[in-house]
């Protein structure tokens, strides 16, 4: 079974649209700028990858995330051709923070926060009437895992067409721990190449419409072959190679592919040491008995790591791969760890071809890890 994607749409540090997205990560753009919403002076990282939309002079907004969270599905919805009415569609959505911010914003400056604002199915009843929704909280898997449940909610018959979102802003409280329990200071997140630090936190929102096969109005995208959620709770923190190839595996089978089928893989690519290392080698694993590595890139070297939001950004990105036939390079990398070497990464610029299957990483803090197939539209 598949489910076609009819409407997509996403925003980030680097562009408001997917393919202002896809443009910048194929030219190649740095987008790390000095932290603007928090005071660098109380952290040993200066760097992040936000959206510029606070106000000139400094501070910070209040539901930064919802406002994204609800642009993004109105785009989304408009691609389908669905409007503005969702009341009978359900609107999945992965977070890692959910409204945090607000709350810091609310507890330390007395922001005007009401209780309700901290729940996104308030503004989505409000701008949509959307009547069903639901909030997701797994980490970084958090968007692929609301996918997953949404091609469930459509193949049990509980829905013909699910509105599938994830949107984070960064926390000071976040940043914070980040910049705690990180070993090094990465002042730029460079997954998989020597240089590579740990991971900087990135703002934005991405959205999908997913529909019964055949059943939407607009042409279709790309279609969802499968996807793969589990969460192995192996370590709190550091990656689990069993975990991390279950899920892989899982996703291959449910979607009904070999390794050889698969043309790229879009990399969760943290840039933490752990966490390279680990997917590179199961990666390295699974595809060893092909004829040849499937082309391999990682965006949050030019996003950031968008948190929840991430694994969805990553697919919509790969869509976009689909329909232009390149791949984005990986942004920073010039000498890729030992594990990484010779695997099919892209670097220095981007790689011309067609993909027609494309796998979606992302794993979490827990082990929580989803994967996902998508295929392009024929």
């Amino acid at each position: 079974m598949t489910w076609d994607i009819t409407g997509m749409a996403a925003v980030a540090n680097v562009g408001a649209t997917p393919g202002e997205i896809f443009a910048a990560l194929c030219a190649g753009r740095e987008s790390r700028r000095p932290l603007m919403a928090f005071d660098p002076d109380k952290f040993r990282a200066v760097f992040a990858y936000e959206i510029d939309d606070r106000p000139e002079g400094g501070g910070d907004l209040p539901r930064r995330a919802t406002r994204w969270l609800t642009t993004v599905v109105r785009q989304a919805a408009a691609d389908a051709g669905l409007g503005e009415d969702l009341a009978q569609v359900p609107v999945l959505v992965g977070t890692t923070m959910r409204e945090q911010r607000s709350l810091e914003l609310w507890w330390r400056d007395g922001a005007d926060l009401a209780l309700e604002d901290l729940h996104f199915g308030t503004a989505l009843k409000a701008a949509f009437g959307a009547s069903t929704t639901y909030t997701f909280s797994n980490a970084c898997a958090a968007s692929l895992y609301a996918l997953g449940l949404a091609t469930d909610m459509i193949e049990a018959g509980l829905a013909d067409t699910v509105v599938v979102a994830g949107t984070d802003a960064a926390t000071e409280g976040g940043f914070g721990t980040l910049d705690r329990v990180q070993n090094d200071v990465p002042d730029a997140l460079r997954p998989f190449d020597v240089t590579h630090k740990g991971m900087l936190m990135g703002e934005g929102a991405a959205a999908v419409v997913v529909q019964r096969a055949g059943t939407g109005s607009r042409p279709t995208h790309a279609r969802v072959r499968g996807v793969s959620m589990g969460c192995d709770a192996h370590h709190a923190t550091a990656p689990d190679p069993g975990g991390i190839t279950r899920a892989v595996l899982d996703a291959h089978r449910r979607a009904g592919v070999r390794a050889s089928d698969i043309d790229l893989v879009m990399l969760h690519g943290s840039g933490t040491p752990r966490n390279d290392q680990t997917e590179s080698g199961v990666l390295r694993r699974i595809f060893q008995g092909t004829a040849a590595y499937p082309r391999m890139t990682a965006i949050k070297a030019t996003t950031g790591h968008t948190l929840g939001g991430s694994g969805l950004l990553s697919l919509v990105m790969a869509v976009l791969a689909m329909k232009n036939g390149t791949v984005p390079q990986v942004l920073g990398l010039t000498d890729p760890i030992p594990e990484a070497t010779g695997l099919g990464l892209v670097q220095g610029y981007p790689a011309a071809g067609a993909v027609n299957v494309a796998q979606v990483d992302a794993f979490g803090f827990g082990g929580i890890n989803a994967v996902a197939i998508v295929e392009a539209a024929r």
